[in-house]
């Protein structure tokens, strides 16, 4: 299982995927396929990181890509290590909490 990237967040603990898992990523989300860098950006610089409303070891970070348009990378934090599990684009931010801010 090699591991694609590993990105520091600014809430100060780190962000892995594998290159097995973003595989299986860019199959429900075909449209990030090309944005791997964007994606690797949001955690590293995000514009705003929220805590999930539901659960809250999950953090969505956001960066606005184009007016209207964000970049959403949703990591998992269990034991102090981050995981990617989702990304995707969206036009609109989620509730929740926010814990960063740019």
């Amino acid at each position: 299982m090699s591991i694609r990237f590993t990105i520091a967040t600014p809430l100060g603990f780190s962000v892995r995927t594998t290159d097995a898992y973003w595989q299986k990523l860019i199959i429900k989300h075909p449209d990030i396929a090309d944005l791997e860098g964007l994606v690797q950006q949001v955690l590293y610089n995000p514009d705003e990181v929220r805590q999930s409303s539901r659960d809250e070891s999950v953090l969505l970070f956001y960066l606005l890509s184009k007016p209207q348009r964000w970049v959403v990378a949703v990591a998992r934090r269990l034991n102090g290590e981050g995981f990617l599990s989702i990304a995707y684009q969206t036009d609109a931010i989620k509730e929740g909490v926010v814990l960063w801010h740019k």
